[in-house]
This record gives C-alpha cells, structure tokens and sequence, in this order.
C-alpha cells in the first residue's frame, strides 16, 4: 500500500523545518520505501508497518509540542508492490516524456 502523511505541530509559529527533519529521519531510518514531497511523504509498505511508522512520527512530533494535526491518505491495491516508481511511470509513458520530479 500507499501511504501519503502531513504532520503540522500546531503552535510552534510558520517554521516547521526541525519538526519535519525529525520526522524524515524517523521514516528514513525505518527501512520502508518513501518519497518526500513539498506536502507530505509518501511511504510504501504493509499496513501493519505503515501505521506503525506514522504513529511513531506523530508521537514524536506531539512529545516536543502541544498540539499536533497528522492527516492520511491511503492507495492500498491487491497485489503490487513499488508503486511509488511505477505510479509515476504509468503517467510518463502515456505522455510520452518524463515529468519533473
């Protein structure tokens, strides 16, 4: 499955930057495929191994504020797996041209 995931520490002013780089060094260290965006991160794995990641960022966010906002996006199709690549991919050889990453 897909997992697209925001975290916002509410509170904290308009720069988020050192929550966010906690953040991605809690996902990078846990192994599983991801992606960065400006909005978010897509993660790819298993329910149980997805989840387990979100609340493990979450959680840390939320130990250095008071209030924190996680939203969720779930892609979850039987059967594949690198989505996050192939999705992309899908789109590029329909247009015929790599897009911007």
């Amino acid at each position: 499955m897909l997992v697209e995931f925001s975290i916002i520490p509410l509170g904290k002013g308009a720069s988020v930057g050192s929550d966010v780089a906690k953040v991605l060094k809690i996902v990078d260290n846990s192994g599983l495929n991801y992606k960065v965006n400006p909005m978010g991160t897509v993660v790819e794995g298993t329910w149980d191994e997805v989840m387990a990641l979100i609340k493990k960022c979450h959680q840390a966010v939320l130990r250095h504020g008071e209030r924190v906002v996680t939203t969720v996006k779930i892609d979850d199709r039987k059967g594949h797996r690198t989505m996050i690549e192939k999705k992309v991919q899908s789109v590029e050889k329909r247009l015929h041209r790599t897009l911007r990453k």
